[in-house]
């Protein structure tokens, strides 16, 4: 008897997860990454999918990419009601593309159903503007911190062989990494913006750091390699491209995403995907 299909296609995820796995590389490989004020970066990239309220299927996949290491309010584009920051930053490119998701969504397997949408995304730049390109890609989500040590930002970063950092603003309790109260006692002990935890597994190895990453944050982000980058880099290039608590490449797809919802959409049927 044949296995029931999402039975067979949770197999073949997991294949394909185990062979992609393979070619991650968890080290700097730039000459960018491996100054202390990242010398020679220049574009730094975010990317996010934002959804209609009730709809799990169509959404706005957005890419942005910033100019580094300003990340600065522009005065001249700022607007007294600007309380989103939508148009209070000098933005380089951005894309914003309606999608229509068509894999399932199953847990673990995020990176099947976002990652073709964000791809496409980057490869659009790569044909129109290629200078644009960014150096590295802000993911909105993980990376190495998954239950296969395989989440959106490896997925994506494979692909599209750019160096990828994940970020997530909530725990994903994987691999003996709890929310527990020795958790909560660590992300009390972070003083300033910038200090960190390790998030190590049950096998010791360790899959990310939690960061403030803001002094006006208590509140940490959960940062892992993507691909092309190592952990101690990806901490300290989050907490640099922080001016809040969200690194600003994904905040700025975040809210351009929602606006461009709010403005093809009626505001009632947007939602924030977290």
């Amino acid at each position: 008897m044949s296995a029931p299909p999402a039975e067979e296609l949770v197999k073949q995820w997991e294949s394909e997860q185990a062979r992609l796995r393979q070619q991650v590389v968890e080290e700097d490989t730039e000459d960018w990454q491996k100054t202390p004020g990242f010398s020679g970066l220049e574009r730094v990239g975010g990317v996010d999918l934002s959804f209609i309220k009730g709809d799990d299927v169509n959404a706005c996949a957005q890419l942005v990419v910033l100019s580094y290491p300003d990340l600065e309010v522009s005065r001249s584009l700022a607007t007294p009601n600007d309380h989103r920051g939508t148009a209070a930053v000098s933005v380089l490119y951005e894309d914003s593309q309606m999608v229509t998701l068509t894999a399932p969504y199953i847990a673990g397997f995020l990176a099947f159903r976002e990652t073709p949408f964000l791809l496409e995304a980057l490869q659009r730049l790569q044909r129109k503007q290629p200078t644009l390109l960014p150096q590295v890609v802000f993911v909105d989500g993980n990376g190495l911190f998954h239950y296969r040590e395989f989440g959106l930002a490896c997925h994506l970063g494979v692909l599209s062989g750019l160096p990828c950092v994940g970020v997530a603003k909530n725990l994903l309790q994987v691999q003996g990494v709890n929310k527990d109260e020795e958790h909560q006692s660590q992300i009390a002990a972070l003083q300033k913006g910038g200090d960190s935890f390790p998030l190590t597994a049950a096998s010791g190895k360790v899959l990310g750091k939690a960061l403030r990453s803001s002094d006006k944050s208590s509140k940490p982000v959960y940062v892992s390699v993507g691909h092309k980058i190592s952990l101690d880099t990806a901490v300290r290039l989050t907490h640099a491209c922080c001016r809040y608590r969200v690194p600003e490449p994904i905040r700025q797809a975040d809210c351009r995403s929602r606006e461009y919802l709010r403005i093809h959409f009626s505001p009632a049927d947007t939602e924030i995907k977290e």
